[in-house]
């Protein structure tokens, strides 16, 4: 399910003209920059840095994480295993990938992920980025492990304990139905695939997090997507509405232009391809 940002949303004007409204465009990285800041404002990760787990699994998104985090700034391509890229399904040189991270009461540890997981109380947050959402919030996460690879060892844990799935996606990535895609896939399901043989894997229960939730977080204001898609360089790019008083809306607009112009990351060293 999306998070609930309605506790946080300036009360709208009620004619539209008596508003104040703004139209931002974000391509992929600025998003995923703007996602991360809001997922490190909800109350649940910020109870967690503060004094229990939060651990951060491998993804482009969830690197962004990261750096707010440390104040470095990792390399983006090495931080998942399995990418999508190079115009396949692809998957990072295993020696040299990133991550996960662990971080305990606020401090990187360099205690192993499923280690950390196995100690996780309803207090402690999983943050794993996907690779489809639908409007009713359910996400689907492409698998080539055969055992389900991250989600299939995290999901059963955190869905056991009452744990956090925190899910940080852009809005790039909205399909019609998570349920009807899941249906169409499956490792040994397809005759010819661009890539790895995939699965995508469905998880109805996680708090979703996009650039929509961020911003409303963020700043009070209502935001809607209106409109995606771009050519040279905004490839991906997804237009958003804006409303509530010149204010806030002007405080939602300054934080797009802080983030406008990151930087986007470069091919990474990849397993050599398999077309089949």
């Amino acid at each position: 399910m999306f998070y609930d940002t309605s506790p946080y949303c300036e009360k709208l004007a009620p004619v539209r003209e008596d508003r104040c409204l703004a139209i931002v465009v974000l391509n992929p990285y600025e998003s995923r920059r703007l996602i991360a800041k809001g997922v490190l404002a909800l109350p649940e990760v910020k109870r967690a840095l503060e004094s229990h787990l939060f651990v951060v699994s491998r993804g482009t998104t969830c690197a962004y994480l990261v750096d707010e985090l440390t104040g470095e700034t990792l390399e983006k391509g090495l931080s998942t295993a399995g990418i999508v890229t190079d115009g396949r399904l692809a998957s990072t040189v295993e020696s040299l990938r990133l991550g996960p991270w662990v971080f305990r009461n606020g401090k990187l540890s360099k205690e192993p992920a499923p280690e950390a997981l196995n100690s996780f109380g309803p207090c402690d947050v999983s943050v794993k980025g996907v690779n489809a959402v639908d409007p009713e919030g359910n996400v689907g996460v492409i698998a080539s492990n055969n055992l389900g690879g991250t989600i299939g060892a995290i999901w059963p844990i955190l869905s056991a304990r009452g744990s956090y799935l925190i899910i940080p996606v852009g809005l790039e990535k909205l399909i019609p139905s998570v349920k009807v895609a899941t249906h169409k896939t499956g490792q040994g399901v397809h005759k010819y695939v661009m890539g790895s043989r995939i699965s995508l894997m469905p998880v109805m229960n996680a708090i979703v997090v996009t650039e929509k939730e961020s911003l409303e977080m963020l700043t009070g204001a209502t935001v809607t997507l209106i409109a995606s898609g771009g050519v040279a360089g905004s490839e991906g790019a997804v237009i958003l509405s804006i409303e509530g008083s010149e204010g806030t809306v002007m405080k939602a607009v300054d934080l797009v232009q802080s983030i406008k112009g990151e930087p986007p990351f470069s091919l990474p060293p990849l397993e050599p391809p398999v077309w089949e």
